[in-house]
């Protein structure tokens, strides 16, 4: 006890010769910065909303926190913290090869200012039991929102009808633009003559331009790493397609828009609020 007692009563005599040698005071000395504890409480919570919005990245997780989005790129960065980002994106190989569409891109450099003026479609596939499902949608330009959606075994045109009439049954309204890529889907008589009877103007993509449809190109990446990866997890395919409206609810109704701050559904709710009261 008298040696341990010894050893402490040395240190003290080291520690004070120190600090007097350097001319600081000893508080200064034996501070013991907040800043790591600080760091560790807001990666637990970086965490905690990575685990219900994995896509999310440092933007978003700002938003979410309420918190700068420059603190959260470091404390990222500083414990090697990064949201799953799928990687590549499918491709319609076989409509990269037929020629032109007559129609244009009638929506480039522009951009609606009320909700319903432009819709913008795609689909994709999704595997499950070895077997593919095809999802195609419709974004209001404007809100961001999934105004309608279609699940089918095939990709045809009744694939994009169906989803569109799910459009026009949720909106209650037609939209002046509808713009998708030149699939072939969207290219045949029946869906460009239904566009046209009804009085909306078809646009389209150039060929192997996808940015030019950009919007729905970014919902899918986030969507299919919203869904998850191992849809073997879903016992039968009536899981599975509850699994994939609720995404697409909680991406409409929760998942902040980087470019909104907010949901599509909030935004348009604002929208409507402002502008009616």
């Amino acid at each position: 006890m008298v040696k341990d007692e010894l050893t402490i009563r040395a240190i003290e005599i080291k520690d004070n010769l120190v600090t007097k040698f350097l001319g600081i005071s000893q508080s200064v000395f034996f501070y013991q910065p907040k800043l790591n504890t600080e760091n560790e409480r807001l990666k637990e919570q970086i965490l905690i909303v990575l685990a219900s919005n994995p896509s999310y990245g440092h933007r978003r997780i700002a938003i979410a926190l309420g918190t700068g989005r420059k603190r959260i790129r470091r404390v990222m960065k500083l414990y090697g913290i990064k949201p799953y980002k799928r990687k590549g994106r499918w491709r319609k190989r076989r409509d990269e090869r037929r020629p032109e569409a007559v129609y244009q891109n009638l929506i480039k450099g522009s951009f609606p200012i009320v909700p319903n003026h432009t819709w913008v479609s795609d689909f994709t596939y999704l595997r499950f039991d070895s077997k593919f499902i095809y999802l195609c949608t419709f974004m209001d330009l404007y809100t961001r929102e999934i105004v309608g959606w279609n699940l089918s075994a095939r990709h045809t045109k009744d694939l994009v009808i169906n989803a569109f009439f799910d459009a026009f049954e949720n909106k209650g309204a037609l939209p002046k633009f509808v713009h998708s890529d030149q699939g072939v889907e969207y290219n045949c008589h029946d869906y460009t003559k239904l566009m046209t009877d009804l009085g909306v103007k078809v646009s389209m993509s150039q060929k192997a331009s996808p940015w030019q449809n950009a919007y729905q190109e970014s919902f899918y990446d986030n969507f299919k790493t919203d869904l998850g990866l191992e849809f073997d997890r879903f016992d039968t395919v009536g899981h599975f397609v509850e699994a994939i409206h609720q995404t697409i609810n909680y991406y409409n109704q929760t998942r902040i828009h980087t470019t909104l701050r907010m949901s599509p559904t909030q935004f348009r709710q604002r929208y409507y609020l402002r502008s009616f009261g």
